[in-house]
């Protein structure tokens, strides 16, 4: 395409009554032009004012068009000589080392046809590994509120006024030091009130050096993996167990094995035993997703087999604030005098998910590691988020909308197990319940908690499959996940109605048995 084609393509494309600016079209075009070889490299182009005036705009336009070309580096424009077309084409022997060239293909009149210029079609096969593995067992859902979604608490009884309150009077302030990275650890003042709250309400035995401020619990998890483990290593999981840390734990090429669960807690089998693991991954005071307790028996059996086989526990407290009928239970970490536990929470469960604001307690001989690590990796900043949830604790409002929430969440989980029993009496057993913001709801062996899942969400309704939780079909237990705390209570009765028919269209009619 010489010089005077060039003018006489541009003006035939160019559409004067179009919201797109005459020279964004320029722009464009020239750049598909340069792209599809038909300004192949080299090529002079015409002089702004040329070209101007044979498509009748203004030279500021072609000058600010050749402008942003050079500093894209499609051109090269050399004072006193003109502007060329730079030569962008890929290192054929690379490309052709990798894959063969794709042809572009272009229209009659010479323009890329949607084909050419559109990228190519992309599946699972594009991934590694472990990113398959990752999307095709992905837990997340498109939605994240509403009955009965578990995991979430009511974020419309946050205290919206008294954050704002306490928001606007730093940012009134506008400490510089606030609006930089977050130093190694976080912003100090929140580790230490963190530290004197942790101590009373969850009797855990730190010093606020201690505390690392993360963005919550999947991240804390990260940290601990990417510090402690190598790719390939070993890492109990409680079978069945939350997937969200399941795929934080497979993304980093950590081998998992699961390891049943049983009134009492984690159960380790005589192999699990024989071959002691990097790490174990433990919710020690409410179990998720099945809400039991591990035995304090069972916390020292833990925690004298990790001493002696140098295995670390991540001990994931996510939501034990909100026990129904007993004071919170003390932590696995409170009672570990070898340095092995790290405990990380999470402050979203109790205030609002969109806080992002977590923690994790690492042993003394780690603290140093753990900061240069947190910074390293994350870079991380908030401290204006953080400075404000020192305030919000210091002043005693997240000690007091804990208490009231704990109260709330009890009598919505009152209105479903009565909702449940009034339905289905003794016929489906309620699991998990004296803790958390959910309850399991179980289903007989033959039933697909997945259909079930997927029937009420088609009603309006979101639950959780309970085979999702497991590592396998095989021993999974069937049943649903029900969060009852951002469900309003009188919403909780109607909902259930609606999950109820659903239950009993698609999971209780009776399997057909064989004639003898």
């Amino acid at each position: 395409m010489d010089t005077v084609i060039l003018s006489d393509w541009l003006a035939a494309r160019l559409d004067r009554a179009a919201a797109e600016p005459v020279y964004r079209q320029t722009l464009r075009l020239m750049q598909q032009a340069i792209l599809t070889g038909q300004l192949p490299p080299g090529t002079k182009l015409p002089s702004s004012r040329v070209l101007a005036e044979d498509l009748g705009i203004a030279r500021n336009t072609v000058l600010h068009v050749y402008d942003q070309l050079t500093a894209e580096g499609y051109v090269i424009s050399t004072t006193g000589s003109g502007t060329y077309v730079a030569d962008t084409r890929p290192d054929t022997a690379a490309v052709n080392a990798r894959k063969k060239p794709v042809v572009a293909s272009v229209d009659a009149q010479g323009t890329p046809t949607a084909e050419a210029i559109k990228p190519p079609k992309r599946d699972l096969g594009d991934l590694s590994t472990r990113g398959r593995r990752l999307i095709d067992q992905a837990g997340v859902s498109a939605k994240q509120w509403g009955a009965f979604m578990p995991g979430v608490p009511d974020v419309a009884e946050f205290p919206a006024r008294t954050w704002s309150r306490l928001q606007a009077r730093l940012w009134k302030e506008a400490n510089p030091d606030l609006l930089t990275y977050a130093p190694g650890g976080g912003y100090r003042p929140l580790r230490r009130a963190l530290s004197d709250y942790l101590r009373v309400a969850r009797s855990v035995n730190c010093t606020p050096d201690q505390i690392i401020i993360t963005t919550g619990i999947h991240q804390s998890i990260d940290l601990a993996v990417r510090l402690l483990t190598d790719v390939g290593d070993r890492a109990w999981v409680e079978e069945p167990c939350y997937w969200g840390a399941r795929s934080v734990l497979q993304s980093s090429g950590i081998t998992l094995v699961p390891v049943p669960v049983d009134d009492e807690g984690l159960n380790p089998r005589e192999q699990d035993l024989q071959q002691p693991p990097r790490l174990a991954l433990v919710t020690p005071s409410h179990q998720y997703p099945l809400g039991m307790v591990m035995s304090l028996a069972r916390r020292r059996t833990l925690l004298e087999y990790a001493r002696q086989h140098n295995v670390w526990i991540i001990e994931d407290d996510y939501d034990s604030e909100f026990r129904y009928g007993s004071r919170p239970l003390a932590s696995l970490q409170g009672l570990d005098d070898a340095g092995q536990v790290i405990y990380v929470g999470s402050l979203g469960k109790m205030l609002f998910p969109g806080l992002r604001i977590g923690y994790m307690i690492a042993p003394e001989h780690l603290v140093d590691t753990f900061r240069t690590g947190v910074a390293e990796l994350y870079r991380e900043g908030q401290l204006m988020q953080q400075a404000v949830m020192t305030d919000f604790i210091m002043d005693g409002h997240l000690t007091s909308h804990v208490r009231r929430m704990r109260a709330l969440y009890g009598e919505r989980r009152q209105i479903l197990i009565d909702a449940i029993t009034a339905r289905f009496g003794n016929e489906l057993p309620v699991m998990g319940d004296e803790a958390g913001l959910h309850l399991v709801l179980g289903l007989p062996d033959h039933a697909n908690d997945r259909a079930v899942t997927a029937a009420a969400y088609d009603a309006g309704v979101i639950v959780r499959p309970l085979a999702a939780y497991y590592s396998s079909e095989t021993p999974a237990r069937r049943g649903l996940l029900l969060g009852y705390a951002c469900v309003p209570n009188e919403k909780i009765g109607p909902a259930f109605d609606t999950l109820a028919r659903v239950i009993e269209q698609t999971a209780l009619k009776k399997v057909p048995t064989r004639a003898a």
